[in-house]
């Protein structure tokens, strides 16, 4: 597609060494094991609060998001970026980008949680501005780093919104029930 070669283009003609690594920090936050470990604490913590809707809304939708992450990237099978653009060693298919999908998912399912348990609107305000720069960050962060185009991560963010959406639906409270403590 023109728009993944010149956003691509744009994104690589000047990447300086120590902007490199800010950004390759960044793409780690959204990484599989960061995911899953952010997930879990979350889910467990749920647990030991009596919050199981939230916790299952929380590790359901990660962990299902997952599957259908790897299931897409199998149906699509569309190649990465080209080398030496490139700057991730990865040899998993490019569409969607599991690091947008995932940390759209997780940003929307603790942005439910977080509406659902803050009361305060400025916390409740500033946590899902931080979710929601969080997947923006992350996201970008693939394609500075070429190991996406940008459709990849555009579509990741949409699955994943879509993916938490689908749970957050599954995990609600009947109607006229209260979700607040």
């Amino acid at each position: 597609m023109p728009v993944d070669s010149s956003v691509l283009k744009g994104a690589i003609e000047d990447r300086p060494l120590w902007l490199v690594d800010v950004v390759t920090a960044i793409t780690n936050s959204g990484g599989t094991v960061a995911a899953w470990i952010i997930s879990v604490v979350l889910t467990v913590t749920l647990l030991r609060q009596d919050r199981r809707r939230d916790a299952l809304l929380v590790g359901g939708a990660m962990l299902s998001g997952w599957a259908v992450m790897s299931g897409l990237k199998q149906l699509f099978r569309r190649d990465r970026p080209p080398l030496p653009e490139r700057l991730v060693d990865i040899s998993t298919y490019s569409f969607p980008s599991g690091h947008a999908m995932m940390t759209a998912t997780l940003a929307c399912v603790v942005g439910t949680v977080v509406v659902r348990l803050v009361v305060l609107p400025r916390v409740r305000a500033a946590a899902l501005t931080l979710l929601g720069l969080y997947t923006l960050m992350v996201g970008l962060s693939r394609v500075y780093l070429a190991a996406h185009w940008i459709t990849d991560v555009l579509a990741g963010w949409v699955f994943g919104a879509l993916w938490a959406a689908f749970w957050i639906l599954l995990t609600r409270s009947p109607a006229g029930t209260s979700t607040r403590p």
